[in-house]
């Protein structure tokens, strides 16, 4: 195998495989990407057999081959190099050359018959929707996902396919985002999948705030996104996602009206004297006002009055400050709307005249 190609082409397509290459190396060959040329193309892939990314671009006179180079060095090197520099890359037996103006580097392979596959979908589900669409569905709802909870299908965000609806809901089981789209696509069944959180965060670095279609592709055990020469696939969570339907709250008499803006900056400021492990922080409701307050247990006090429209009786509720920003930051509409009950149930948020997306989030004893 032998090709040149500059170093700006390798680059952007080397640094996304890169991105999911095994990082624990259980297995020496997972962190390696595999190379294949052809005399027209080239394509990189990398795998730490939950995910599989694989990316293509264009080569001239190529002499074809295969082989896998240790993935940190390999970008380590195309980064050091010189902007513009054309890179020259060679292998013979186990060792690969890289050769840019005067600089040479020599790397060590591992047999490509050691590279794993990730398994081909078998029937899948297949339609499309736009990048920018995607995008937003997982800009709106995956800071919600659980990290590391030992109920694995928190770890993760559902999608689900229904009613000529595309749907994004994570959770931790503290708040809960959802946000859907519509679309063209109605299957027979619906369809619920849970895509792990590793998945969701590299694809959220893939896609672009683009009209360009992206296609996807169900399979019972994957999921797999295609874009231009580029094509990401992710093992799915095996396990049953909570009824959210049930979470969102039906009874609540309460509705505050403000400044999304206004209120997220007040609750920043009144953060800040929080207690740095909970994030507590107290909301109280009267006629046309609300009060944000925090204490710690240094006896520090921080409190805030913010004009809203709410003309219900007077309540005082307690909530992490976090997952009040992480929502307000989420809502696109220039006013926000907030519905509550009683101290001990939880909130609802969304946009003003815009339920696309929704915002549960559960009180807090202070």
């Amino acid at each position: 195998m032998k090709f040149t190609i500059s170093r700006e082409t390798l680059l952007k397509p080397l640094q996304m495989v890169n991105g999911v290459v095994e990082k624990r190396q259980t297995m020496p060959i997972l962190s390696n990407i595999l190379l294949n040329a052809t005399p027209e193309s080239l394509t990189l892939t990398g795998t730490d057999l939950e995910v599989e990314m694989v990316t293509r671009t264009q080569l001239e006179n190529a002499e074809p081959g295969e082989a896998t180079l240790p993935a940190r060095k390999f970008a380590d090197i195309c980064r050091a190099l010189p902007e513009e520099a054309m890179i020259e890359i060679s292998v013979e037996g186990d060792k690969a050359t890289l050769r840019s103006a005067k600089s040479r580097f020599t790397l060590a392979t591992l047999p490509v018959v050691e590279f794993p596959n990730v398994d081909e979908i078998n029937n899948p589900y297949s339609f499309q929707i736009s990048q920018k669409y995607m995008k937003g569905l997982i800009d709106k709802t995956s800071f919600a996902m659980a990290q590391q909870d030992v109920r694995y299908y928190l770890n993760g965000m559902l999608l689900e396919l229904a009613d000529n609806t595309l749907r994004a809901v994570a959770t931790d089981g503290h708040r809960l985002s959802m946000s859907e789209v519509g679309t063209e696509h109605n299957p027979e069944e619906m369809i619920q999948v849970i895509v792990p959180r590793m998945a969701v965060m590299e694809l959220s670095r893939m896609l672009e705030d683009s009209d360009e279609m992206l296609e996807v592709q169900i399979g019972s055990n994957h999921i797999k996104f295609s874009l231009n020469d580029v094509t990401f696939t992710s093992k799915l969570i095996d396990g049953k996602f909570p009824d959210y339907d049930r979470v969102f709250p039906k009874n609540s008499d309460k509705q505050v009206v403000t400044n999304r803006m206004l209120l997220r900056q007040a609750l920043t400021r009144t953060s800040i004297l929080s207690n740095e492990k909970y994030r507590g922080i107290r909301l109280q409701l009267s006629s046309g006002v609300l009060h944000t307050m925090a204490h710690n247990p240094e006896q520090e006090e921080a409190e805030e009055e913010l004009e809203v429209n709410y003309q219900g009786g007077e309540l005082e509720i307690g909530f992490n400050a976090t997952y009040l920003l992480d929502a307000l930051s989420a809502v696109d509409t220039e006013e926000v709307k907030v519905w509550l009950s009683d101290p001990n149930s939880s909130c609802l948020i969304h946009g003003l005249d815009d339920e696309q997306s929704k915002y549960v989030i559960m009180p807090m004893r202070l």
